[in-house]
């Protein structure tokens, strides 16, 4: 494992990616920041976080026989980490909003950005970027819904000891995918899936707002959403929100 650990960088994430290319990248390479003037969240969000007060960070990794068709499991294996991490620090009602938000309670505590790289069949590595709230306390009127684990907990977080504790998960999740234990980690995925079995509003892409219950997550890793009819839909990450 390497750690670059720099002041200020537009984004972990564009900074691996752009190291990737003009440089031969030693396996799980880890950059991490204080502060990040663009960091970015799926769908092209952006993410905020307060400088010298959060985990900012981006990990590269190969991966070993590890199919396209399998990289729903990639997801489980990065959310979970994050999940056990969080889980073992007390923090209340955690839980993973899909596809790979961490939620304490109904507030958003982590977001997860995953870039990979493809080779044939296979996915040849990965990026995944990590923004954690810790320590921070006040957060933009525009960051509805959000806290930190010194909210959630009201104790002063370590953020070098707490990087390390994720890393240690990552590197132990990240073996099971690859010894395609994708049973355990889908099972363990559903047990703490957000709002799963549970009677939720949604709305679409089209500003369709429908009632329905997430029943699970397609071989494909789209949301599986029972309607009122009892069928079954299932929705890509850009084609439905819950409200």
């Amino acid at each position: 494992m390497k750690i670059i650990k720099l002041d200020t960088v537009v984004s972990t994430n564009s900074f691996l990616k752009d190291l990737s290319v003009s440089t031969a990248l030693e396996n799980f390479t880890v950059v991490v920041t204080q502060k990040q003037t663009k960091g970015r969240g799926q769908q092209k969000n952006e993410w905020l976080s307060e400088p010298y007060k959060n985990l900012t960070f981006s990990v590269f990794t190969t991966l070993k026989d590890v199919k396209i068709i399998h990289k729903k499991y990639l997801n489980f294996a990065i959310s979970l980490a994050i999940y056990k991490v969080l889980f073992d620090k007390n923090i209340p009602k955690i839980s993973i909003k899909w596809p790979n938000d961490l939620m304490a309670a109904n507030k958003k505590i982590c977001g997860i950005l995953i870039e990979n790289t493809f080779f044939g069949d296979q996915i040849k590595s990965t990026i995944i970027g990590i923004g954690l709230n810790v320590n921070q306390e006040k957060f933009p009127a525009s960051l509805r819904n959000v806290t930190s684990l010194k909210l959630a907990t009201l104790k002063e977080t370590d953020l070098n000891a707490l990087l390390h504790e994720i890393l240690a998960e990552l590197q132990s999740n990240l073996k099971l995918l690859e010894s395609k234990d994708f049973h355990l980690l889908e099972e363990q995925y559903l047990n703490v899936l957000y709002k799963k079995n549970i009677p939720t509003m949604f709305k679409t892409s089209d500003d369709e707002i429908f009632m329905g219950i997430i029943s699970g997550i397609s071989d494909q890793g789209n949301l599986q959403i029972q309607l009122e009819d009892d069928s079954i839909k299932e929705f890509g990450i850009k084609e439905v929100s819950m409200l």
